[in-house]
């Protein structure tokens, strides 16, 4: 069902004072794969998974697994959840070491998507030899490099020649001046549009990554336009959350979130590309709200959820929910992914929706949403407490 005004969203500022820590890359939370909860509608413990045929039970095997292997990065964007620095960590994970991670992640079946995040991974001399070894234990990678000088043209070939699934970029303003300011560097929107031009000529699958600010919102109409020019398979639609550098933002208020996802959820019905939000999985709720109040056939919509089909590994090996949600499971230099993904108190505990607290615990839609962890974490240091980003736990008083 079409709609004259899907691609102008609602007419409205907000000032609510938060901000968030992605760079907005799925380093942090997200998907360069499918983005879906791996369930139907979002209800129920399996389903299907994107690209991965067949069930998938979140308690055996995540849908994302990120890792991050740096935090080195050249930008120093407002938003960056890692707090990047030019300099590389000592601590990193060796090229043997990310060897065996992927290992690890291979063992997981059905196979998860594998992102390798940042910082920015053009800043290790070895992601070449990185790629090909997650090619060769049989998990195809997704990359997210930062749009810097070293994201030329041949090494977006590269990327499609050694077997990289999808390369997203981060697109946070319609024009250059919108995006370098939120970038902190003039530019970086040249760069990735080159590089998206480039992935489409070579055949490599692209998706765009947009913040959701205060600041951000407005281009969402432009930027949504321009996921679609570019040919990406995906537009990641993230929601700030008030960790790192993004502590400062300005976040949208519970009601305008709302009112930006249900323009998000008509947007994407009538785009060529797959629209998910990252930290909103409350997305569910509104579109099922616009479903019902337009006579439309209820259908699952994309948002992912730390602990719960989706994990993140830092540079430096420690296992965390989300890289939103710093509560660590164990290191992988010392422990087994798989076994602290499916074991680990705090991935059992957020998988284990009876638990949550607040408002969120007493939703009815607890189990096709559950609220954002990190989010909650964030606010309140309860990582199974309520999401203050959703318009019904600010209403629930």
């Amino acid at each position: 069902m079409s709609h004259p005004h899907a691609r102008d969203p609602p007419d409205r500022s907000d000032g609510a004072s938060t901000g968030h820590g992605n760079d907005g890359k799925p380093n942090g939370h997200g998907s360069t794969g499918d983005g879906n909860s791996g369930k139907p509608n979002g209800h129920g413990s399996t389903g299907t998974s994107g690209g991965h045929p067949g069930a998938r039970d979140y308690d055996r095997a995540p849908l994302v697994v990120t890792w991050e292997t740096s935090q080195a990065c050249d930008l120093a964007c407002d938003h960056c959840r890692a707090e990047a620095d030019p300099e590389r960590h000592p601590e990193e994970l060796s090229t043997g070491e990310a060897t065996e991670l992927f290992e690890e992640v291979a063992r997981f079946e059905p196979n998860p998507f594998l992102v390798l995040s940042g910082g920015d991974p053009l800043q290790r001399p070895d992601l070449f030899e990185l790629l090909s070894a997650a090619v060769d234990v049989g998990v195809t990678p997704s990359v997210t490099p930062a749009t810097t000088p070293r994201l030329t043209e041949s090494v977006v070939e590269r990327f499609a020649e050694v077997g990289v699934g999808r390369m997203a970029l981060s697109v946070d303003g319609a024009t250059a001046e919108r995006h370098d300011a939120f970038r902190g560097e003039e530019g970086t929107f040249e760069i990735a549009m080159q590089a998206a031009e480039r992935a489409r000529e070579v055949g490599l699958s692209i998706q765009l990554n947009t913040t959701v600010t205060a600041e951000t919102v407005a281009d969402l109409p432009a930027i949504a336009d321009l996921a679609e020019e570019l040919g990406a398979a995906m537009w990641e639609v993230f929601f700030l959350v008030p960790v790192g550098r993004g502590d400062e933002l300005a976040q949208l208020s519970p009601e305008r979130a709302r009112e930006v996802m249900e323009w998000l959820y008509r947007r994407g019905r009538e785009a060529p590309y797959r629209l998910i939000t990252v930290e909103a999985p409350f997305y569910r709720r509104v579109a099922h709200g616009v479903q019902l109040a337009e006579g439309e056939s209820p259908r699952g919509v994309g948002s992912t959820g730390a602990g719960n089909g989706f994990v993140f590994v830092s540079h430096t090996g420690e296992i965390y929910p989300s890289g939103f949600l710093p509560l660590s499971a164990g290191n992988v230099r010392e422990e087994s992914l798989v076994e602290r993904y499916r074991e680990s108190e705090i991935f059992r505990r957020l998988r284990d929706r009876s638990s949550f607290e607040g408002p969120c615990g007493e939703c009815s839609f607890l189990e096709s949403c559950g609220g954002s962890r990190s989010r909650a974490f964030a606010a309140t240091g309860n990582p199974v407490g309520s999401d203050p980003l959703c318009p019904w736990v600010a209403n629930a008083d």
